[in-house]
């Protein structure tokens, strides 16, 4: 975002895949970003997420937070949200500060949503199906789970991986949204409903 003084909200990802599934997200639900002063972190990792909230308080005092991480990591959420001056309690849930969990990761939560037809369909479009055949009839993938061996081809490449996330959500109507992604929208149409008229900074 081009001006860090006009952010509203902090949504905070753990990596560029993420950031790639919230900007279709967004696109989804007809939600401009920019626009609401919503700004995208990925932070290269959920351990990150302290020094991201932390920073990101001290500098907007006023501005709202939100987020998505995978179940395993819950208390890497937690110890952010207990440095706030404000801080979680033991048995305060997360999703009360807006950070919606994903079972194992996204691209499972979004498997799931879509079918493995429907994601078989979306790396057909994006000329790779050949290459998912290749994998899944390497030794190590045969006779596994259909859903397991798509999680793996699509992260075996980062750019997959990130393209994947972002073509997966487009292939995604909203009464199909999982969980998080569902938790997500509402959280961001919460807030484009709060944001003041253009021009107010």
């Amino acid at each position: 975002m081009g001006q860090t003084a006009t952010i509203r909200t902090l949504v905070l990802v753990e990596g560029e895949s993420d950031a790639a599934a919230v900007r279709a997200l967004a696109n989804l639900i007809g939600l401009d970003l920019a626009q609401h002063h919503v700004w995208l972190q990925s932070t290269n990792g959920v351990t990150n997420y302290s020094r991201a909230l932390s920073t990101f308080t001290l500098t907007h005092p006023y501005a709202g937070f939100c987020g998505l991480y995978d179940v395993a990591d819950e208390r890497y959420v937690r110890r952010a949200l207990s440095g706030l001056a404000t801080p979680i309690a033991d048995d305060a849930s997360v999703v009360s500060f807006g950070f919606f969990a994903c079972v194992a990761d996204l691209e499972d939560e979004l498997i799931r949503a879509l079918g493995a037809e429907s994601v078989e369909r979306v790396i057909e479009e994006q000329g790779e199906l050949a290459s998912l055949r290749r994998f899944q009839a390497m030794p190590q993938h045969r006779g596994t789970p259909v859903q397991q061996q798509l999680r793996r081809f699509l992260g075996t490449r980062a750019t997959r991986k990130i393209r994947s996330a972002q073509r997966l959500v487009e292939a995604l109507t909203v009464d199909q949204l999982p969980p998080p992604l569902a938790g997500l929208a509402a959280r961001l149409r919460e807030v484009a409903s709060h944001v003041p008229p253009k021009g107010d900074a």
